[in-house]
Formats: structure tokens, sequence, C-alpha cells
């Protein structure tokens, strides 16, 4: 039941910007934030749903663009020194936050953030290196389906110091707020494109670019990871889930290579 306007017996501390009391589930200012219990919930092709208190705040580091934080009070002192200007905090008692999110939001922080523009195949190359003499390695997903598992291999990329990861067309949309949650923010901080064709942009990264395409294969031609020797620029291609890689992209790659397994494992 949405709690009655009225003044607040604790005044808010000092809030930059337009820092907005809200007293109410269905205040209009807060439309954005209202029932957001779906996990694989998509915002729009322009923004993003941000979630709880660490994700956020290394959203707020980064330079994508935040319009707007919705913030229990007793979030409030940690997350203001953050804010950018011109961003829109909301401030709510953690009652009324859990009413407009729809669940009881331990954490008390949500954001809306602003999508950059799309890099493609040429901007990562730019972005990630300046000559083909320089190491590189990029990660790239042709059809990863399940929006958690890229949250992880996008977070898992971050931290081997990947220059890059790259999804093709059938993968889910990394900006899904479960695959944002799970990548623990690392997704703000490691360049992403959203292929639209794949092949012609793994044909760009081989020919264009100079990249050696290395797919992960069970297969008994495949080179074991801790024999394999590594030019200096590679991509490494992952499969999904279940099939794994597709075997025409796979005939689009320079080496197969793998991770023994035991027991039949796969």
């Amino acid at each position: 039941m949405a709690m009655r306007n009225g003044p607040h017996p604790n005044p808010l501390p000092d809030l930059p910007g337009e820092g907005t009391r809200i007293t109410a589930a269905d205040d209009p200012r807060v439309a954005r934030f209202v029932n957001t219990a779906d996990p694989h919930r998509v915002e729009s092709a322009t923004h993003f749903l941000v979630e709880s208190e660490n994700v956020v705040m290394r959203f707020l580091a980064s330079d994508f663009a935040c319009e707007t934080v919705l913030c229990a009070e007793h979030k409030v002192d940690r997350i203001v020194p953050l804010l950018k200007p011109g961003t829109e905090m909301l401030v709510a008692d953690r009652t009324v936050v859990n009413q407009i999110v729809g669940f009881k939001f331990h954490s008390g922080v949500m954001a809306m953030g602003r999508r950059k523009a799309p890099l493609t195949i040429d901007d990562l190359l730019a972005r990630s290196t300046t000559g083909r003499d320089q190491n590189a390695t990029y990660l790239i997903l042709p059809e990863i389906t399940d929006a958690a598992n890229i949250g992880a291999i996008i977070r898992t990329a971050a931290a081997f110091g990947c220059d890059g990861v790259v999804l093709g067309e059938q993968c889910r949309d990394p900006f899904i707020r479960q695959t944002i949650r799970v990548s623990m923010g690392t997704i703000f901080f490691i360049p992403l494109v959203q292929s639209t064709d794949l092949r012609a942009d793994l044909a760009a990264l081989r020919q264009k670019h100079g990249v050696e395409l290395w797919a992960t294969v069970l297969d008994d031609e495949a080179v074991s990871l801790d024999q394999a020797r590594r030019g200096q620029r590679v991509g490494l291609l992952l499969g999904n889930e279940g099939p794994g890689l597709d075997p025409d992209i796979v005939r689009l790659c320079d080496r197969k290579v793998t991770i023994p397994m035991r027991r039949g494992t796969d």
C-alpha cells in the first residue's frame, strides 16, 4: 500500500542537483523503477537498469551516463559522493523502496543508465591496440543464451585482462538487469561489441586486424590448452551452453584448443 505524502521527521542531508524525497510508491517520478522483479527485464534500446549497492557504485565510477538513482535513506551517505552533476537522486524509506520495486530489496540502491553508441569491430581494435605488434586477447561468444552466464563470462574476461568481448547475434542482450548484476559491474569497464553479422566480423578480425581465432572444442584434434602457444593477437571463441560451437563457426577458426577432461565430463 502506498504511503501518504507528507513531511518527513528526519530531513535528508544536502543532496546534489535535484535530490528529491519520495514518500509514496505511486509517485510518478519513480515509475521507471516500478516492479523490477523480472531478472530478464530490458528497459529499452537506450537505457538499462542497475541494481545493488556495489554494482551501482561501480557503474557510477564508470564513463557511462547515469540519469537517475533510487536510494534507500540508509545508503544516501555512501552514494551521494559518487554522483556526477545532473544525476537525479530519489530517496525513500526502505519500506517505500520495497513497494516501488516489488520485492524485499535489501541492497536499497538502483540506477537508470543510458547506453552508449554501439561499438564495431574496428572500434574495438582501435581501443585496445595501436599496431599489430601489440598483444591483445578478445573473447568471442557466438551464442550464449543464458543472461547469468554472459555476466559471469564478462566478469571473468575482465579479471583476466581481456581487451574486449564480442557477442554474436544469438546472444542475449548484455545489458539485461541480471547480466549486469552477475558481472558485478565489470560490464561497464570492458569494451563490448554486439555483432549483427558475426561471420563478417570474424573475417575482419582475421584478415584486416591479424587476429588468430581459436575455437574451444571437445575434439581429438584440438591442442591441449597447456600446450598451446599463442600469437600476439588471439580471439578465443566459447561455445553455446549445450551443443558448443557451431561447426561452421569452427571452420572459420585458425586453431582448435581444449582443456582435457576426465571421467567423460563435457
